[in-house]
């Protein structure tokens, strides 16, 4: 590789020097001086030599010297010659003329404007133009390099050879290349795929392919990947020949996808799927690899028609389930680090592709879980009990609250029948109380056994969750794992006594307290109520004693019968008229003395015998 930096001179020399192409180029160079008008006639002037008196030279001396000082050379010839000497503007060069050639001093200058003429050295020059007159020859060292760096490409593209070039810069639609000569490289010759940042490509050294070149438009086009091809092409084919399924082999990470990593076994791309990575859990590729990485797989299958390659990574060690009925018997003890959470459970790791299930109702005897969420979280190391394995489907069952003591095989003997406990109201609901009594155990009071006698719709009419209150324990059913209290039961049932306060016969005032069709319900003290019958309110026949009676109006009615079991008063209000009645009859026939006629004894028989039917 040659590099030229005159690029004007460069293109002057396609256009009017071309040397040696055989079909491209004619043969016959153009005669051209830069700082005088072509000749038309190039034919070779001789001058006759003189010879000095007393020359001990012999004829054959002076016959080469005389043929030396008139040897012409032709314009755009590349000739070898040395440097003699060095000055500001030119660097003279023995051609073997009969005058020196002289080479512009710029063409000897580097970047850095040092320069690199050396006195003696040989180099390779460029005829440009001569004046047998003047007895001068103008020469070019670039344009000499040029027409080698031509000569080059030209057997390069003959020969389906390559050349070597360094990137200089990136051009519209590719690179720009520099092999002696700029040359152009298309973005899709570049690489076998797209380059993501075809900045790094700069300033790279590489081989090239020319596909096509013109020297008179100074055009070349190159390929890369044309040769990367071939190389590729080479390797796959060694590649499959040596290759076979079980065998074992590094390769490099090409592409991480999220079902698999590509991996490059030397020229063929295998595929290591996610389930083939290892026997555990694998969320995504690439947090085990990157791409570059050099890995070690073990060839599962071939298809050498399609070229296809499947790969394992934990097929190069053993199915730890194999051993893990063994390793995990029912009933052992584990520790293991929670990896998922579903609706039903959490997935616990207890090795490198052993996991278990712990079913949500496996975490605690006493709570209700509706998430594993709510008591364990991802990453989270646990202890946990082997409840059942199935090595054959992969399968460990495990259990969290197994790890502690049932609370419930203890809590009948903390807390026998009879027993008074106090604690929070952690829930009210309609149909009774939940009150906390040890951890994760409640019991519950129904709404039927707050009050005796109070007639209790919703139990927040009374409390509120928070409030401490204390209750009886009732019963205790571990299998279903309830827990009973009441707090009735923690003062005595008034309906026991109420025998003895409300004797059958005895007259007692009440408030009305409600109303219905079939009679009229009397409280007589807090929670004891009496009912009187719509047949028990007047002589009269009465359909229903709504409109006649209001709520809260007072009565006096008679005690009829009391059933204390069934929590029952009967009362009556047309007994105590009928009594009334009575009573003033009675008095009535008294009033009267002992002149009383048959007919008062009569009457007083009558009324006796009324009494007694009724």
């Amino acid at each position: 590789m040659v590099n030229h930096n005159n690029n004007d001179e460069t293109q002057q020399l396609n256009q009017n020097a071309s040397v040696n192409e055989s079909s491209a180029e004619t043969s016959e160079p153009a005669t051209v001086h830069p700082d005088k008008e072509s000749k038309p006639d190039n034919s070779v002037k001789r001058q006759p030599v003189k010879q000095k008196q007393g020359s001990g030279e012999s004829m054959a001396s002076v016959m080469n010297l005389y043929e030396e000082s008139f040897k012409r050379f032709a314009e755009g010839e590349v000739v070898t010659g040395r440097i003699i000497s060095v000055d500001r503007e030119h660097v003279l060069v023995d051609i073997g003329y009969k005058s020196e050639g002289q080479i512009r001093i710029h063409e000897f200058k580097d970047e850095d404007g040092n320069i690199t003429a050396n006195v003696g050295e040989t180099i390779e020059v460029m005829v440009e133009w001569w004046d047998d007159e003047e007895e001068r020859v103008i020469l070019s060292k670039e344009k000499a390099a040029n027409i080698k760096v031509w000569e080059a490409i030209k057997k390069s593209y003959d020969e389906e050879g390559t050349v070597q070039g360094v990137i200089t810069n990136r051009v519209k639609g590719g690179f720009s290349v520099d092999i002696g000569v700029q040359a152009f490289l298309p973005g899709s010759q570049a690489d076998l795929r797209p380059i993501r940042n075809m900045d790094d490509m700069v300033g790279k050294t590489f081989d090239f392919k020319i596909l096509k070149y013109n020297r008179k438009r100074s055009n070349i086009v190159l390929s890369r990947r044309t040769i990367l091809e071939k190389e590729l092409k080479e390797k796959r084919a060694a590649t499959l020949a040596s290759i076979h399924e079980d065998k074992e082999i590094e390769g490099t990470v090409k592409n991480i996808t999220e079902y698999g990593v590509f991996v490059d076994l030397g020229g063929v791309d295998g595929l290591l799927h996610i389930t083939d990575i290892s026997w555990g859990r694998v969320k995504h590729p690439s947090e085990l690899f990157s791409v570059g990485d050099s890995i070690k797989v073990k060839i599962l299958n071939i298809d050498l028609e399609s070229e296809r390659v499947s790969l394992g990574m934990k097929q190069l060690t053993e199915d730890p389930w194999t051993i893990a009925a063994e390793k995990y018997p029912v009933g052992s003890r584990v520790t293991g680090k929670i990896v998922s959470l579903t609706d039903y459970g959490a997935f616990v790791e207890l090795e490198e592709g052993i996991e278990g299930l712990i079913h949500v109702s496996e975490m605690s005897w006493t709570r209700k879980i509706r998430h594993p969420s709510k008591v364990v979280s991802v990453s989270e190391a646990v202890e946990a009990i082997v409840l059942d394995i199935k090595p054959d489907s992969r399968r460990i069952s495990l259990g969290m609250k197994q790890v502690v003591p049932n609370p419930w095989d203890v809590i009948s003997e903390k807390y026998p029948v009879g027993t008074t406990i106090e604690g929070k109201i952690k829930n009210i609901t309609d149909f009774g109380l939940f009150i906390g009594i040890d951890e994760g155990i409640d019991g519950l009071v129904h709404i039927s056994d707050i009050s005796w006698t109070k007639r209790i719709k919703h139990p927040s009419e009374l409390y509120k969750k928070g409030d401490v209150v204390q209750a009886i324990v009732l019963d205790i059913e571990k299998e279903s794992e309830r827990f009973s209290l009441g707090i009735k039961q923690l003062t005595e049932d008034p309906w026991q006594t109420v025998a003895e306060r409300y004797e059958v016969g005895k007259e007692i005032t009440g408030t009305v307290t409600n109303l219905t069709d079939f009679g009229i319900f009397v409280e007589l003290e807090e929670g004891i109520e009496g009912l009187v019958h719509v047949s028990e309110i007047s002589k009269e026949k009465i359909k229903t004693p709504i409109g006649k009676y209001n709520v809260g109006d007072v009565l006096t009615a008679k005690v009829m019968n009391i059933n204390s079991d069934e929590r029952r008063i009967g009362l009556s209000i047309k007994r105590l008229e009928i009594e009334d009645e009575q009573n003033l009859l009675s008095e009535y026939v008294n009033n009267m003395g002992p002149a009383t006629s048959t007919f008062g004894e009569i009457l007083r028989e009558n009324l006796q015998e009324k009494l007694n039917e009724e």
